[in-house]
């Protein structure tokens, strides 16, 4: 009895230990990250207006990569206010980076991009709310995320300046979020790392939700959660854990305490007479991001 006593203790100090091994290695990957961030960061790019053949039609696009060699390919996924000058400067600091990114117009089923200048837009003016619903609609009804995702990845892996020995990264934000796990679950072999910031209906109750996803997915996850997405529906973290945790999907999920929804975005308005924006915040997540297509875009 003293002998299985000890041993779990044993196991318990061993398990303590891997996780502050864990936690180390985190952050000296974070550190490394940093580092060579900033020499990738000098990296002259090139920014080109596309079109994409899908299914569908002809899809307008962003694609932006640095001006000389091979590099990861990334495909993000925009917030409902679509392809516009602020998704644009995120993909040019990525590919300063050293990756190939396509942003495209997720709405183009609808109409060509740009459709709204979101610091313009109130959340609580439903005649402004109700100018986003057909475009949202556009791209998330049935099937069309996996049919768009096909199309951009192989758009991706078409261009000279893609390094198709990489494994593809993806990113997305608010209505982004969902999109990257059906991406990842779209194309298992293909995508390597997503992310998804303040994503939206992550979690539901439908046979189509997004975390039901995850026995198909083989990339490296990271889901980082608003404050306020989280007071709403608090137990999505949870299925999310579970979910992926039982398809034994490396995944990270964190809620940013304070952070309200659309934090990452500079050109979100203000809510309540505060700003949604958050650079402290947007910059941790940046952090984030580069640490994990670091670690998985090989």
């Amino acid at each position: 009895m003293e002998d299985q006593k000890n041993q779990q203790k044993n196991d318990t100090q061993s398990a303590d230990i891997a996780r502050r091994e864990f936690v180390g290695l985190s952050v000296a990957a974070g550190l490394a990250a940093t580092a060579g961030s900033a020499a990738a960061a000098g990296l002259e790019v090139v920014e080109t207006n596309v079109e994409v053949k899908t299914p569908d039609g002809t899809c307008d696009a962003a694609f932006i990569h640095p001006k000389s060699g091979s590099h990861p390919g990334v495909l993000l996924w925009p917030d409902a206010f679509g392809l516009r000058p602020a998704t644009r400067e995120m993909a040019k600091r990525l590919a300063a980076e050293g990756y190939s990114v396509l942003v495209p117009n997720p709405f183009y089923r609808v109409s060509k991009a740009p459709f709204t200048d979101a610091s313009g837009f109130n959340f609580q003016n439903q005649a402004d709310m109700a100018k986003l619903r057909p475009l949202m609609a556009s791209v998330n009804a049935l099937g069309n995320p996996e049919k768009d995702a096909v199309a951009y990845v192989a758009f991706l892996d078409a261009q000279k300046e893609v390094n198709k020995s990489k494994k593809v990264g993806t990113q997305g934000y608010c209505m982004g979020g969902p999109l990257v796990v059906r991406t990842a679950a779209a194309l298992p072999d293909r995508i390597g790392a997503g992310a998804s910031f303040h994503g939206g209906n992550l979690v539901n109750n439908t046979p189509e939700s997004p975390h039901l996803l995850a026995p198909k997915i083989k990339a490296r996850m990271y889901f980082g959660i608003a404050s306020n997405d989280d007071a709403s529906q608090p137990d999505a973290k949870d299925k999310l854990r579970e979910a992926f945790a039982a398809a034994k999907v490396p995944a990270e999920i964190e809620v940013y305490a304070g952070a309200q929804h659309g934090w990452c975005m500079r050109d979100m308005p203000t809510q309540n007479g505060a700003p949604i924006y958050n650079k402290a915040d947007a910059e941790r997540a940046w952090g984030k991001l580069l640490v994990l297509y670091k670690a998985a875009l090989a």
